[in-house]
């Protein structure tokens, strides 16, 4: 019984080892590099780069990377950004940390930032292999804001520095481009009252239909409908003639369209309009003209009158 045992132990010391060798010779090797390891003060970011080789096939397990927050009191863990490139036959991780320091030295120290461990797992038909990475500690100096113990001043407000001295600034650059710019806005301004036909250009010559449609929305503020509708027709009427200069009838329409190609497509419902119009002035009279055509339809074509009239 005693002979058994001693073959067990041995066979289980010997496989520990070979585990051993094993997981080191599957991460080749880890590598931390900073931008310096000194001249940091109370709030630094203080970055490392971790470079962790691997046998090929191995990819880290992004749940055993440390997640940002605070490490210990005096130290965050602020960001954890990785990489995984091709090294010859190997496979690279690089890990790129942010920690944020927020010890308050009183002399110049040395700080240990604490090391962690990372799992790599290869899979295969047979299973998966795991291996840890194990990063070790690494430190870095930090050195105070100020004396430990300053000279004695009588007035507590000597300790702080002065403010600093700003040269004064010159406006007129400013004012000249101020000036300028509004001047290009009012520019615009009358381009686009001109465009419009707001304010002073209400009643210019070339917008016949623009004024027949603010007729129409005065007409439509008014109580008495028949006597609106026809005022209506009329200043429609007036906006035809007004851009063909000449009067414009149902048998005329043909000719409009021809001599003023941008209406062609309301050439349909202008036929409409005349009709109606004929209707309510020499046939049946306005309420049959406007059964025939509503007001809000005549508003409506005026709107698409005075918007190619703009267009053109």
């Amino acid at each position: 019984m005693r002979f058994m045992r001693r073959p067990g132990l041995a066979l289980a010391a010997f496989a520990s080892v070979v585990l051993a060798s094993t997981a080191q010779a599957q991460v080749r090797s880890v590598e931390i590099r900073t931008p310096r390891p000194f001249g940091y003060f109370l709030g630094d970011l203080v970055r490392a780069q971790v470079d962790i080789v691997v046998e090929p096939g191995f990819t880290l397990q992004a749940a055993s990377l440390p997640q940002p927050g605070p490490m210990a009191y005096w130290l965050d863990l602020r960001d954890v950004a990785t990489e995984e490139t091709q090294a010859g036959d190997a496979r690279r991780v690089r890990l790129s940390l942010t920690y944020q320091n927020f010890y308050a030295a009183l002399d110049a120290r040395a700080l240990e930032i604490p090391g962690f461990g990372l799992t790599f797992v290869s899979a295969s038909d047979h299973g998966a292999t795991t291996t840890t990475a194990q990063v070790p500690a690494w430190s870095f100096n930090i050195s105070p804001l100020r004396e430990v113990q300053p000279p004695a001043k009588a007035d507590p407000a000597d300790y702080m520095r002065p403010d600093g001295r700003v040269a004064p600034l010159d406006p007129q650059p400013m004012r000249v481009g101020a000036a300028a710019f509004a001047g290009l806005a009012l520019v615009a301004l009358f381009g686009l009252a001109r465009d419009r036909a707001w304010g002073p250009f209400r009643a210019r010559r070339g917008r016949p239909f623009g004024i027949a449609a603010r007729r129409l929305r005065a007409l439509a503020a008014r109580p008495d409908a028949e006597t609106a509708y026809g005022e209506a027709l009329r200043a429609l009427h007036r906006g035809l003639d007004a851009t063909d200069g000449r009067r414009v009838l149902a048998e005329d329409l043909p000719g409009f369209l021809e001599r003023h190609a941008a209406y062609r497509p309301e050439g349909p419902r202008l036929a409409h309009l005349l009709a109606a119009s004929r209707l309510a002035f020499f046939g049946a009279g306005v309420p049959a003209a406007r059964a025939a055509l509503p007001f809000p339809e005549v508003a409506a074509l005026t709107r698409r009158l005075a918007a190619t009239e703009r267009a053109a």
